[in-house]
C-alpha cells in the first residue's frame, strides 16, 4: 500500500466503506486495488522492461477479479454499482 498516498486511501475508504475505518470491506479493497492498478499501469507503460512490477500488476488484477467475483456472488446489485462507480466495464 505504500505506492498510494494515505490521503487517497482515506478518500476511497470514506467513499466506499460502510464505516470510517472500514478498509476490510471487499468494495473498499477493490477500489484501492483499482487505484493501484491505474498507477502501476502508467509506470509499466514508461518502463517497459520492468518485469517485476509487471508481475505485481498481474497479481493485483487477479486479486481484484477474485474480489469482484465474491461481491457478485454475495450482492449482485452492489457488484454492478461498484463496476459503474469505478468505470471498470462498459
Amino acid at each position: 500500500m505504500s505506492s498510494i498516498q494515505k490521503e487517497t486511501i482515506a478518500e476511497i475508504v470514506k467513499k466506499f466503506g460502510k464505516k470510517e475505518n472500514d478498509t476490510g470491506a471487499p468494495e473498499v479493497q477493490v477500489a484501492i486495488l483499482t487505484q493501484r492498478i491505474k498507477d502501476l499501469t502508467e509506470h509499466v507503460k514508461i518502463h517497459k522492461k520492468d518485469h517485476h512490477n509487471r508481475r505485481g500488476l498481474s497479481q493485483m488484477v487477479g486479486q481484484r477479479r477474485r474480489l469482484l467475483r465474491y461481491i457478485k456472488k454475495e450482492d449482485y446489485n452492489q457488484y454492478f454499482e461498484l463496476i459503474k462507480e469505478l468505470g471498470l466495464r462498459k
